[in-house]
């Protein structure tokens, strides 16, 4: 996609502004961000306390609302109201994206039922950071954190287990060795990536392959973000036919259709369906 230059930066509209904040180093915000979070009347977050943070760096003194996992329900009624008085609110989370793996959905949806615009400020994201270093496919699925249920989350591994493509997931360092017993049951034939504090001064990168990963001495310290590979699909090494196929060959020749052969000698041994067939074409045009 190529970015559009700049046109004279209009006015916000009153609507509600998903914004991404830093997912560790608090200088990975965009400018425009900085703006909306500065320009709305509201802003919905997680933890007040580390938002703050944040907030002060750039001098941002927007009214803060608590919204988090238990109480965003009860806020619906009192943030739609806001926002039908033509008020700019935005919602952040602690750290990257309202909605992904984190509190916003409920307040989204209840938007578009009310016909209130929303509008996302996009930036850092834990996901693409942990895809664009690992070196595998760029086609991902994302997971998100684990299920509590050990048999849910086995379910969807065996779903899971069958994509062939990048598979992304988030775990809490408490449950990182769990996660590796599982990841071991399902994906024993891929590759990983570990990433641990992203963008922080503790960042580190786990590589490694999946039968040979080890569980953690120790819970680490920080979220990590999992990317495991795409399926290792080995191509077909097919061996040539031996004399002793050969001989069977000319023994059905006789009696059997080239396919009927083909489709029989192939079953039982790893060789390609065009040499066999080849091979039977040549004899018949020997006779």
């Amino acid at each position: 996609m190529i970015p559009q230059r700049d046109k004279k930066i209009s006015e916000p509209k009153c609507a509600l502004y998903v914004v991404s904040t830093p997912i560790g180093n608090l200088k990975d915000i965009t400018l425009r961000a900085i703006e909306i979070l500065k320009q709305s009347e509201y802003i919905l977050c997680e933890d007040t306390r580390v938002s703050k943070n944040l907030l002060e760096k750039y001098n941002i003194k927007s009214r803060l609302i608590s919204n988090y996992k238990f109480n965003e329900k009860k806020n619906i009624d009192k943030i739609i109201q806001i926002l039908k008085s033509e008020k700019i609110v935005s919602i952040i989370s602690d750290a990257g994206t309202p909605g992904i793996s984190d509190p916003g959905r409920i307040i989204v949806n209840e938007c578009v039922k009310n016909d209130i615009d929303v509008y996302p400020i996009p930036g850092a994201s834990a996901v693409t950071a942990a895809v664009s270093i690992s070196g595998f496919s760029e086609k991902y699925y994302f997971y998100g954190f684990f299920p509590q249920k050990n048999k849910e989350l086995k379910e969807d591994f065996k779903i899971l287990s069958n994509l062939n493509s990048s598979i992304v997931f988030f775990v809490s360092p408490q449950k990182i060795n769990k996660a590796i017993g599982f990841i071991k049951d399902f994906f024993s034939d891929r590759k990983i990536l570990i990433c641990r504090e992203i963008s922080k001064l503790y960042e580190e990168h786990i590589r490694a392959n999946v039968h040979q990963l080890e569980l953690f001495n120790k819970s680490p310290k920080g979220e990590l973000t999992i990317v495991l590979s795409e399926k290792d699909v080995k191509k077909n090494v097919y061996k040539n036919l031996d004399e002793s196929d050969k001989k069977n060959i000319k023994k059905m020749i006789k009696n059997l259709s080239i396919k009927d052969i083909t489709d029989l000698i192939s079953q039982n041994k790893n060789v390609s369906k065009k040499e066999i067939y080849n091979y039977c074409l040549k004899l018949k045009n020997e006779k």
